[in-house]
């Protein structure tokens, strides 16, 4: 199709067109995979039933983000599907924490390309699903039952209403004659409509230090009230008592020079014309068909949420507004009243 990217994003969301989107699968198959998955991840979804969708994390002990999850069962197989990064090393951790259970772990990816969506939309949904080995339901639409979100207002993830395709490389023929060439858009567009729903990557947002506060990924990834996993305490003493050292932003970014942030510009603040240390960093950056340039920006906590901000690119200072997704109050949920330090004087 047209190589205009607004365009091509223009069709995405109006359900006309389909993403080609990179992403490793991983297919968990025995009677046990379900329960098992559940134990180690951040999500409930022991229950899931055929045809049901979820997003689940796997946190380091310290309650880092390791691998997101999109996670659909058949009935069968559990399918799960990752960055592309992350795929050969997920199925090698999943395969080496078996143990005795009925499970089988494989890594599928060089298999299966995966489509995206506007759910409900696409002229042949129904036949695109009849074609998937798979096809995942984005739960981002709204928070999840254990969920909670940090967010307040209004959330531009109410009209998200995203699907992933797993389709067999093998049934490419029939995939041609469904989805022909001419209504295939790159996986920009994609990226372009995430962003200004404030939806989380693994493969962008997280570094090695991401708890999943810091990305108000508890609204869909996380269940608060579900049995011990791995980093479970580091989730719940954050949202209980503490707060996340770093939160996400959404960036509304000046374009009249037609110069455009890109992951790893440092975010600043905007005070005249001295420079000042960064306190964040920009992890998606697109060009939106409707809202111009946009970003998400992971910043330190404790930045003033009504400061104004700069992106510095290639030497170049875009102006910034920050809207805010994760406020610097987030956490602390369970309202603890604080004990006088020792000789303090009560006023």
């Amino acid at each position: 199709m047209s190589g205009n990217p607004f365009e091509q994003q223009r069709r995405l969301a109006d359900g006309t067109a389909v993403a080609e989107l990179a992403r490793g699968v991983v297919a968990v198959a025995g009677p046990d995979r379900l329960s098992w998955l559940d134990s180690m991840t951040s999500q409930s979804i022991a229950g899931l039933r055929p045809g049901e969708s979820a997003e689940t994390l796997v946190l380091d002990p310290h309650g880092h983000i390791e691998y997101a999850l999109r996670v659909v069962d058949d009935g069968a197989t559990t399918w799960l599907t990752v960055d592309p990064a992350s795929a050969a090393l997920l199925a090698g951790w999943l395969d080496r924490m078996r143990f005795m259970l009925r499970v089988e772990v494989a890594d599928r990816s060089a298999e299966f390309v995966a489509l995206g969506f506007v759910r409900g939309r696409y002229a042949e949904e129904g036949a695109l699903r009849g074609l998937a080995a798979a096809v995942w339901e984005d739960p981002w639409d709204a928070v999840q039952p254990g969920g909670w979100q940090y967010a307040s207002g209004s959330h531009p993830a109410a009209d998200w209403a995203w699907s992933e395709a797993i389709v067999a490389h093998d049934r490419g023929a029939a995939l041609d004659a469904l989805v022909p060439p001419a209504d295939r858009v790159a996986e920009s567009a994609f990226t372009a409509l995430r962003i200004a729903a404030w939806r989380p990557d693994r493969a962008t947002e997280v570094d090695e230090r991401t708890i999943p506060h810091e990305l108000d990924w508890l609204r869909s990834a996380v269940h608060l009230e579900k049995g011990c996993y791995r980093g479970q305490e580091t989730v719940a003493k954050v949202h209980n008592l503490g707060h996340p050292p770093r939160r996400l932003v959404a960036l509304h970014l000046d374009g009249s020079d037609s110069v455009y942030a890109a992951p790893g510009d440092p975010v600043r603040l905007a005070a005249g014309e001295a420079e000042t240390a960064p306190i964040g960093v920009v992890t998606s950056a697109a060009v939106h068909y409707e809202l111009g340039p946009i970003a998400l920006a992971v910043v330190k906590r404790a930045a003033d949420p009504a400061a104004e901000l700069v992106v510095e690119h290639e030497g170049v200072r875009l102006a910034a507004a920050q809207e805010i997704i994760v406020p610097p109050s987030a956490g602390a949920t369970a309202e603890v009243p604080r004990i006088p330090r020792l000789g303090a004087v009560r006023r």
